[in-house]
């Protein structure tokens, strides 16, 4: 039996300032090889950018088609040639026997990036996140990011994104 490594949690904040500190940091996140092996959390309130992230996100791996929200579907899942992403969105989820039902556990058993809003209603079922993204509105553009690793995929993607240009800390 292997020994799972385990990471003490590494916590940073970030701030974005405006629509372009967002998308700068989802286009760092792209390009971090890791990512294509990641379970990230997206956590805050309603209209924080959790879509707006994955939407920059997606874009800076190249999906050109519409990128939609979740919502009702739960998952969104996009083929890459050499990746495949799925968002989900556990904003309506409510019952464990759903995620058995759609295959759930099975996706998050494959490769492929898996991107997860409103991870609380699916705590019971989630493996731990490599990352975790908590986005708090200050105001109409402005957001205080705090991005926690729980692994070593997770360190690495934050190394990535910290690398990056982008607002101060608050």
């Amino acid at each position: 039996m292997c020994a799972q490594v385990v990471h003490p949690p590494i916590v940073k904040t970030v701030l974005w300032r405006d629509a372009a500190d967002t998308q700068a940091f989802a286009q760092a996140l792209a390009a971090c090889p890791m990512l294509h092996h990641a379970f990230i959390e997206l956590r805050g309130d309603l209209g924080a950018g959790k879509t707006t992230l994955v939407r920059y996100l997606l874009r800076a791996l190249g999906v050109a088609g519409r990128v939609k929200s979740p919502t009702y579907a739960v998952v969104e899942p996009y083929e890459l040639p050499e990746l495949t992403v799925w968002h989900f969105d556990f904003y309506r989820f409510s019952d464990p026997r759903e995620w058995v039902d759609a295959g759930f556990r099975d996706i998050f058993a494959s490769p492929g990036l898996k991107l997860a809003e409103w991870p609380d209603k699916a705590a019971a079922c989630l493996p731990v996140a490599d990352l975790v993204v908590e986005i708090a509105v200050q105001d109409d553009d402005v957001r205080t990011v705090t991005l926690r690793t729980q692994s070593a995929t997770g360190l690495a993607l934050l190394d990535a994104v910290t690398a990056a240009p982008q607002g101060t800390p608050p």
